[in-house]
């Protein structure tokens, strides 16, 4: 759970679909840990069994935008975006987050990991697609003491994958989930408002203006 509108609205899923949630956060060396506290917001307000934040520091290895001195690209067009991968891509970050969730799955005996992936409103990351999703399922049934002895099977559950933002956000809100508890700027002013700018919020706000609503977050610009 990042805080952001994605990953808030698979939890509501989640939640709908009668799951005991334990909520994932990562501390990762991101320049907008604003994010953190948005999770901790909406895990509040899921009323999750569990929230864990995991630090580690990924600005030691860098090679993005969200972690190291690059500039996060601001002002890009909705074709730019949806071509090619940006350098906000942060190397294998979903694979090692979903590594923490498998982890996770193990220790408590759950079976069912929902991540908020998305592959047609998003910024072309190659860990969002479902081919990848698939491929992780498959090796983590093949990774763990659980699936190796029979004892569970992990899956998966990417719901939003096909969805627009603005379907997305739709069906948060069908489900109650207020959408001022979360964030997803990745390059936020120094008094906290979100830039408006950087692609994430350009997709956000593209998101709400299909949905017929006005983000409920406050911008910069």
């Amino acid at each position: 759970m990042s805080g952001g509108v994605d990953s808030s609205t698979a939890a509501a899923l989640a939640k709908q679909e009668g799951c005991e949630l334990y909520a994932l956060s990562f501390r990762y060396g991101q320049r907008h840990e604003n994010e953190i506290a948005a999770a901790k917001r909406v895990a509040t307000f899921l009323a999750v069994k569990k929230q864990l934040i995991i630090d580690f520091n990924l600005r030691e290895i860098g090679g993005s935008a969200l972690t190291a001195d690059i500039d996060v690209p601001k002002g890009r067009s909705a074709q730019e975006i949806s071509h090619g991968i940006p350098v906000t891509y942060v190397p294998a970050r979903n694979t090692i987050f979903l590594s923490f969730a498998l982890a996770l799955c193990e220790k408590i005996g759950s079976e069912d990991i929902f991540f908020g992936a998305n592959q047609l409103d998003y910024s072309g990351y190659p860990d969002c697609r479902e081919e990848y999703i698939r491929a992780f399922e498959q090796m983590a049934n093949l990774a763990t003491k659980a699936g190796v002895e029979g004892k569970s099977k992990v899956k998966i559950h990417a719901p939003l994958i096909r969805m627009t933002k603005g379907e997305i956000i739709k069906k948060g809100l069908e489900l109650g989930l207020d959408y001022s508890l979360t964030w997803s700027c990745y390059d936020p002013t120094p008094q906290g408002l979100a830039c408006g700018l950087c692609d994430s919020c350009q997709l956000r706000l593209k998101g709400f203006k299909e949905a017929g609503l006005k983000d409920p977050i406050r911008y910069a610009t």
